[in-house]
């Protein structure tokens, strides 16, 4: 079974793609730093894992993704080894991306944005209109 979940922050905003033709399908690819849970004297704290979201799940990524942001991710690992124009062989380690979701709080909003302003202490109860 080929079935991985991860649980990190996005190291920059996803970098969104669409295939040509009648039906262009979204590819969303980003990378996630996922924390290790052991640390070793001089190793580093976190894993950097490239995911690629392709169709729907890739344009909510691109919608909704952001830099910082906290993410858990279900799919599949995938190993693609290829050639480049060098003739240098090449290896790509990602997630593919079949579940995503939001894992950070809800953002906590300032009473201006719920459309609630400070009230002006100046303002006598007389002076108002009804």
């Amino acid at each position: 079974m080929n079935k991985c979940t991860l649980l990190g922050r996005l190291t920059k905003d996803p970098e969104t793609r669409y295939t040509q033709g009648n039906e262009s399908i979204a590819i969303a690819r980003y990378t996630l730093a996922v924390n290790r849970r052991f640390k070793k004297q001089g190793e580093p704290d976190a894993d950097f894992i490239n995911c690629v979201a392709f169709g729907k799940t890739g344009e909510f990524a691109e919608k909704y993704f952001s830099k910082g942001l906290q993410v858990a991710v279900t799919g599949r690992l995938q190993v693609r080894n290829w050639e480049d124009k060098n003739g240098q062989k090449r290896v790509s380690t990602e997630v593919v991306v079949e579940e995503q979701y939001f894992a950070d709080k809800k953002k906590e909003s300032t009473p201006e944005e719920q459309g609630f302003y400070p009230i002006d202490e100046s303002i006598e109860d007389d002076d108002l209109p009804f």
